[in-house]
């Protein structure tokens, strides 16, 4: 897919900074198909986690939803403009950011989404919201699960003039069905839960928070 002039200028600056300055490692990247609508899942440990998932492999048009509080980060406020992100309000039920990223999807893009829906502050999976299960479910798109690791000290590594080790590993696409009007809320969280544990089982044990003790984690180990 054409890059627009400003995401090809983000990636020239962006690609050469990260690997200079930090160890950056993509694992499974054949799990990514090369074209159509896909949602990238993940886990959020870090603001270093947003100009990583912009490298994704195979995926250079992808797309992130981002809180709207890295509005007051000037660095970040830049990347993320560039990349031409959606915007999310996590004060309240967003309705508008939603039909954006569905209209990502539809015009064949990658978008990303961290189903918790905030940062991590122990570095441990929380509990995923139902957002990213919906907007899956009723689109109907591919989905494949990433589990971040290295970027919660990676600042603080930085700092100290070390090169952090920032790994991505992508698991094995999946699709959910449409939902039904019986047992909506049921399947939606079961769909929530198997988003989360494919998440899981692509981190270290000591990163998988609430979901490591999860009794379908081990299907996706």
């Amino acid at each position: 897919m054409r890059l627009s002039f400003k995401r090809k200028i983000l990636r020239v600056t962006l690609r050469p900074l990260m690997y200079l300055f930090t160890k950056t490692e993509f694992y499974g990247a054949e799990h990514i198909p090369e074209t159509g609508p896909l949602m990238v899942v993940t886990n959020h440990l870090s603001r270093l986690d947003i100009p990583l998932l912009f490298l994704t492999p195979k995926r250079e048009e992808i797309r992130a939803m981002v809180t709207d509080k890295y509005l007051e980060y000037p660095f970040l406020k830049i990347i993320i403009l560039l990349a031409e992100s959606i915007w999310l309000d996590r004060t309240k039920a967003d309705y508008a950011a939603f039909r954006q990223a569905e209209d990502v999807l539809k015009q064949g893009y990658a978008l990303g989404i961290s189903p918790e829906g905030t940062r991590s502050k122990s570095g441990k999976l929380q509990a995923g919201k139902p957002g990213a299960a919906l907007l899956a479910s009723k689109t109907g798109v591919t989905i494949v699960p990433v589990g971040l690791a290295g970027t919660e000290s990676g600042f603080k590594k930085l700092f100290r003039l070390k090169r952090p080790r920032l790994v991505a590993r992508f698991g094995p696409s999946f699709n959910l069905e449409p939902l039904n009007r019986e047992n909506r809320s049921e399947k939606l969280q079961e769909y929530t839960d198997e988003i989360m544990c494919r998440i899981a089982a692509l981190l270290p044990a000591e990163y998988r928070g609430v979901y490591a003790d999860h009794p379908n984690l081990n299907k996706y180990l």
